[in-house]
């Protein structure tokens, strides 16, 4: 009940931003979801034994989320900045010995976390509301399909070692939910894009959020936490609810940006 409570406030807030008020709006949503799902990032780490400067890191994370929804083709010297940047950084204030832990960490919370969220805001300031909404809702419903069909059908596990409650059965759901919602809503919202590319392209999306929802668990069971925090009733962390669109963002903004 907890669950679904969180979702029927949260969801009218995501829905209002996106398709009611101006792009920039979407912006400072994906900060302030930045700001949550980093220090989460940031605290796993430390658990995981690769502790990090995070005032930099975070700088440079939440600049190139703004980067890459402003100005997309900056984004990679935005990236390359940043990381020379919080090498230098790790490397003046960590024991040699954990520099190069510490400096990787802390660059690859621009490509797992910022580069996803901006590709999610240069998809509402470049390519419309829908196109976004599209993605989201293709993601949504695919992870829905995956808990409850897991939950009615499933007997096998998908990764035991990994997350032992999710199962192949409820894996399939959530690829054919999200196939159908890409395929479906792409008739209106991706319409530049063949039926036959939207349905692989549905499927694709749906894979990289079960890869990502499974690379998030792995990450929390060796840091040995069930939720990455409790900010979210119900659903655990940010990460937590960031987990499958945090793979499958990327490549959607690929595939919209060489379409059109």
């Amino acid at each position: 009940m907890t669950r679904v409570l969180s979702a029927t406030v949260l969801l009218p807030i995501l829905l209002g931003v996106v398709w009611f008020l101006p792009p920039f709006a979407t912006l400072i949503l994906a900060e302030l979801v930045l700001i949550a799902a980093f220090l989460e990032y940031a605290d796993l780490a430390e658990r995981l034994g690769a502790p990090f400067s995070r005032a930099l890191s975070a700088a440079a994370v939440l600049g190139t989320c703004a980067v890459f929804g402003l100005a997309p083709a900056m984004v990679l010297v935005m990236i390359m900045a940043a990381t020379i940047g919080i090498a230098v950084v790790q490397l003046s204030r960590w024991p040699q010995q954990q520099a190069l832990s510490a400096a990787s960490t802390a660059a690859f919370a621009m490509l797992y976390l910022a580069v996803p969220l901006g590709s999610l805001v240069a998809l509402r300031m470049a390519h419309g509301r829908e196109t976004l909404l599209l993605l989201l809702a293709t993601v949504m419903v695919s992870d829905i399909a995956q808990y409850y069909g897991g939950r009615l059908v499933g007997r096998r596990p998908l990764a035991p070692m990994i997350s032992p409650n999710k199962t192949a059965e409820g894996a399939v759901c959530g690829l054919v939910a999200g196939t159908l919602v890409m395929w479906g809503g792409g008739t209106w919202w991706l319409s530049d894009v063949a039926a036959g590319s939207r349905v692989l392209l549905g499927t694709t999306v749906a894979a990289l959020g079960v890869a990502g929802d499974l690379f998030e668990s792995a990450v929390k069971r060796n840091a040995n936490v069930k939720d990455a925090s409790q900010v979210i009733p119900g659903h655990g962390g940010m990460l937590d609810r960031l987990d499958a669109l945090l793979f499958a963002a990327p490549l959607y903004y690929t595939v919209v940006h060489l379409a059109r």
